[in-house]
């Protein structure tokens, strides 16, 4: 059985943020009240209506933000009772791949994008693997024309509450795609019914690029749930100190790492291994 590293509280109450900012956002946000059963609350949060439900035991709310989900560093603080925060938000990238992606908040180095420097939020793996096999499966259903992927940890917030974004990109075609924004709407919702429940074995991922699908094949194949994810491009610059962090700061007992062997440079494996035996956390490489 695994530990719980950070238990959760007897009030169960889960999040999920939109943002009035995000056309892909406010579509996933569109596709969760069209098909379940929220109730328009007589509470605001700026300027915003307030919705919940219920989800087995817990309590559910949807909140709207006036600005981008990146700089809401205050979520934790106000709302202090949050089990687990859902960002519904779009996703962007150079190459316009249709993407339905998941990755937790938070900063291995600068922050460039919101948060904090060198400090990442609490990943919850088994609801983002959860998450994951949701948009799988839907995007079979649905027949989308759409890829499924982990992204590494980046960008802000940087938060003490167990943090996961369910993200539809990578372009505006897809940002206004109602039937992918859907899909993303319907995991989510599959993800929060099923928090609490830790089923696979929780590993911190160690190379490879900024969407790794070895990883992704990994936990949809097999009983392992990533947490944090440290690409490629910043092996260079973690040092022990967010190694560490990305292990204590995962909601479950992290058991094991995973290395992308050969999505890590050369010149950068020797001072890898050194600092993994410092963590105390076996490691190994992932089978190709």
């Amino acid at each position: 059985m695994l530990v719980i590293r950070f238990a959760l509280r007897e009030h169960k109450m889960i999040l999920i943020v939109a943002s009035n900012k995000d056309i892909a956002s406010l579509n996933i946000k569109k596709q969760i009240l069209d098909n379940y059963n929220f109730n328009e609350t007589a509470e605001d949060f700026q300027g915003n209506p307030i919705y919940t439900t219920e989800v087995g035991s817990k309590d559910v709310k949807l909140v709207t933000l006036r600005d981008e989900s990146i700089y809401a560093q205050n979520m934790t603080e106000l709302f202090p009772d949050s089990e687990l925060i859902v960002f519904i938000s779009r996703h962007s990238s150079a190459s316009g791949t249709p993407t339905l992606s998941t990755h937790t908040s938070g900063n291995l180095g600068e922050a460039k994008l919101g948060g904090i420097p060198r400090k990442v939020s609490v990943s919850p793996a088994n609801a983002m693997r959860d998450l994951l096999k949701a948009m799988m499966r839907l995007t079979e259903e649905m027949q989308l024309d759409y890829e499924i992927s982990y992204e590494c940890t980046h960008h802000g917030p940087s938060l003490n509450t167990p943090t996961m974004f369910a993200e539809l990109g990578s372009s505006l075609k897809q940002w206004k795609d109602l039937k992918a924004a859907e899909a993303v709407a319907r995991a989510t919702m599959e993800a929060v019914s099923k928090f609490g429940d830790f089923p696979a074995e929780v590993v911190l991922g160690i190379g490879g690029p900024h969407y790794n699908s070895k990883f992704t094949r990994i936990a949809l194949e097999n009983d392992f749930a990533f947490g944090h994810i440290i690409p490629k491009y910043a092996v260079s610059s973690i040092d022990l100190q967010i190694l560490k962090q990305c292990i204590a700061r995962t909601l479950e007992r992290v058991e094991l790492t995973i290395l992308d062997w050969k999505g890590i440079r050369g010149e950068h494996k020797l001072k890898l291994v050194e600092m993994l035996k410092e963590t105390g956390v076996p490691f190994k490489k992932a089978k190709h």
